[in-house]
Parts: structure tokens; sequence; C-alpha cells
């Protein structure tokens, strides 16, 4: 334990800290999550490196500087109600759990999702809600919500998840192609929204009525 302790460590000093994430409530979390134990046994050992790695089901656990990233660019204070698209392997989800009052979070692989709350549960991460769905359509039942983090690429911003912002409230979100996609901070405004490109990036599609087909290349919804 000792050694992934250490190692998380180094992950934090030269991974994020000298690639310019600032907030210490970011990095503190990103020091206390056990990283490795939202990887298969296998791939423990490469759970504090500079990248990516696969968790099953076409799917993967982002590299830690994307998940410093997305989490510093949503401004978290700790009392806010947080949606997520894209449970995963359940890691940004702590990470958010970590940072604020509550998590709502949804994953359309149901395989994915039930072990990532066991997980979760396991950390006793309690103030966490996963839920098997579509998960461009939001969580109209518990919205509006402070901010929104989406952890796969869509082909444009979901109209539905504005709806369901706080005015005031933030989402980050990948925004582009399949393959490749430009990181982005949109405000919700009165008026409408302020869009801000954070960082070019590669997230899985986010697959949905409102997002990506589940086959092919077209974009927008299943008909």
């Amino acid at each position: 334990m000792l050694h992934f302790e250490t190692v998380r460590r180094r992950m934090v000093d030269e991974q994020l800290i000298k690639r310019g994430i600032k907030e210490e409530r970011v990095l503190a979390a990103m020091r206390k999550v056990p990283r490795h134990l939202f990887v298969e046994e296998a791939l423990q050992q490469r759970a504090y490196g500079d990248h990516a790695l696969p968790i099953g089901e076409k799917q993967t656990i982002s590299q830690p500087y994307m998940v410093a990233l997305m989490t510093e660019s949503l401004s978290l204070s700790g009392s806010e109600k947080v949606l997520e698209l894209g449970t995963g392997s359940g890691y940004q989800t702590a990470i958010l759990a970590e940072l604020s009052t509550r998590v709502f979070s949804i994953e359309r692989i149901k395989g994915l999702a039930h072990k990532a709350r066991k997980i979760l549960e396991s950390l006793r991460y309690l103030n966490v809600v996963i839920r098997l769905k579509d998960g461009t359509y939001g969580w109209k039942e518990e919205a509006p919500f402070d901010v929104i983090l989406v952890a796969a690429g869509a082909p444009e911003i979901p109209s539905l998840l504005i709806e369901q912002l706080k005015i005031g409230g933030r989402l980050v979100i990948p925004i582009g192609g399949r393959n490749s996609q430009v990181l982005k901070r949109v405000v919700r405004e009165d008026k409408g929204i302020v869009e801000e490109d954070l960082s070019s990036c590669i997230f899985v599609p986010l697959v949905g009525t409102y997002g990506w087909k589940k086959g092919g290349d077209e974009q927008g919804r299943d008909e």
C-alpha cells in the first residue's frame, strides 16, 4: 500500500502540478483516491501512469491529468450537486464525491455500473447515486444541477443538459468527432451560454439519443 501512496504522490507532483493544475482541493483529492482500485489487478502497477487504461466494454479510465483538468474546470467549492455522464470505472466519480455534496452519475453499461458501485461503496463514498440509462437525457428528476461533467465525447452540446443546469452552472464536456475532441467549459447565463475551449482531448464516444449512434459515424439522434 505504501508503494501505491508513493507513486500517487509522484503522479500529482509530476503529471498535475507541473502541467498547471493549481487548485489545492483537487490536488488533495487526487492524492487521496486510490486509482489502482478502479482498474483490473493486472493493470494496477500502471494505474498512476500518464495515460488512459482499458476497463472493459471498449471503455477507458481517463488519464490522471485529464481527470484533474476537468475537475478543476468545474470550480467546485464543496457544496455542489453534481451530474456526471459516464460513470465508467468510478474513479472520476470518486474525485467528484470528495469535492462536492452529492454526485448523480449515469452509466449505460450494466457491468461497469455494477462494478463502479461496488468499489465506491467499499471506499465509503455514500454521497454517490448511480443510474443505469442513456446519459444524454440527463437526470431531469434531480435537476437543476450546479455542475455537469461529461466523460465521453459528444458531437454537439446536448441542449437537455443545458436545461438541467442552474443559472451560473458549469458544464465540462468534450465536443468533436468520434476520435478526437476539444474539451469545453460551458456556463449557463440568463440569456444563453458562454463557451470556453480548454484543451484538445480524446474520449470514447458519448453514445445515446442526443449523442452518437451506437454503430457507424452518424451524429445526432437515434430514430
